[in-house]
């Protein structure tokens, strides 16, 4: 009998470009300085990533609500990102970006944070072997420090996961919190950079401000666990940052007075600011919060932005992918 000849199966096309979204967050949730933070929707960057042959990383274009942002990878957060990516993996080809700005810089929302992990989601679904998301971490930090001059993850975590994260310089750790609490967060129209926020607090702490800071995101912490809103309402008070950060954003004490006056279970400012968050126990309150946390900027004559969330907000998803 001869042997019949059969066309051998088709080796699997292998993805070209890919793009992906990453959304907002707050950082520091008040208690957690650098180390804890939320995924917010409704506010992201888009990435575009196209493999290319070229052993290189290039940006071929920001485009959005923000200008002027550098198109040299080494000094763009994303840009770095990738660098960083190529180099831990020995990959021999390139990747070209574009991004598309939907989160302002300087906002306190992780605009920075968020070209950085949509950017390296789209990228990874490009490698032969992609990595899980939590390996993504690593290059992530090495983007953000071209922003802010620090290794923290308090923004990078959540946008990973979604949903609240506990975010070391090692691990990532998403934490549980009951699906009917909502943040309320609002954007004025100010701009904060993140190393000016962070300059104020160069000076040392009181030891007992630490202890004090210390129960509080222990006491936060444990009532997400438990669900038990009573625990987080007694934490969720920042007695560290927020006294050195308000006076940098305008109206914060009327705006968290408004937050605070819908049943917040807290309200503080959102990473480095000039965003103020407020957390709630049901979605109804939250957005009770943000329209008056809007009304007091605008009795300062500043315009803003609302935003109400699932603290379980999303993780950064992959939207489309091109094959060759």
């Amino acid at each position: 009998m001869n042997a019949q000849l059969v066309d051998p199966m088709p080796a699997p096309q292998r993805a070209l470009s890919a793009q992906a979204m990453a959304y907002a967050s707050v950082g520091n949730v008040a208690v957690g300085f650098d180390i804890l933070g939320h995924s917010v929707a409704g506010a992201g960057d888009r990435a575009v990533v196209r493999r290319i042959d070229e052993p290189t990383v290039r940006i071929a274009a920001i485009h959005g609500c923000v200008a002027g942002l550098p198109l040299e990878a080494s000094h763009n957060t994303a840009g770095a990102a990738l660098l960083s990516l190529r180099k831990a993996l020995g990959l021999r080809h390139g990747f070209e970006l574009e991004l598309y700005k939907g989160i302002a810089l300087g906002s306190g929302m992780g605009g920075s944070a968020a070209s950085c992990v949509a950017a390296l989601v789209a990228a990874n679904a490009l490698l032969e072997r992609p990595l899980p998301r939590e390996s993504l971490y690593g290059f992530a930090l090495d983007g953000e420090v071209v922003a802010s001059g620090s290794r923290h993850g308090d923004n990078l975590g959540p946008m990973l996961l979604g949903g609240l994260v506990l975010a070391t310089r090692e691990r990532l750790l998403r934490l549980p919190v009951p699906d009917a609490w909502h943040c309320a967060l609002v954007h004025p129209h100010v701009v904060l950079e993140t190393r000016e926020s962070r300059a104020v607090l160069a000076d040392g702490f009181a030891l007992r401000d630490v202890v004090a800071q210390h129960a509080n995101l222990a006491l936060v912490l444990v009532g997400c666990h438990r669900g038990d809103a009573a625990l987080v309402r007694e934490g969720l008070k920042d007695v560290l940052v927020e006294p050195r950060r308000a006076p940098l954003v305008p109206a914060f004490a009327r705006v968290k007075q408004a937050a605070l006056d819908h049943r917040a279970l807290g309200a503080s400012i959102s990473g480095g600011g000039p965003s103020v968050f407020g957390w709630y126990e049901r979605r109804e309150d939250a957005e009770h919060a943000a329209s008056a946390m809007v009304a007091a900027f605008a009795e300062a004559g500043i315009a803003s932005d609302p935003f109400v969330s699932p603290i379980n907000g999303p993780a950064a998803n992959l939207i489309e992918e091109n094959a060759a």
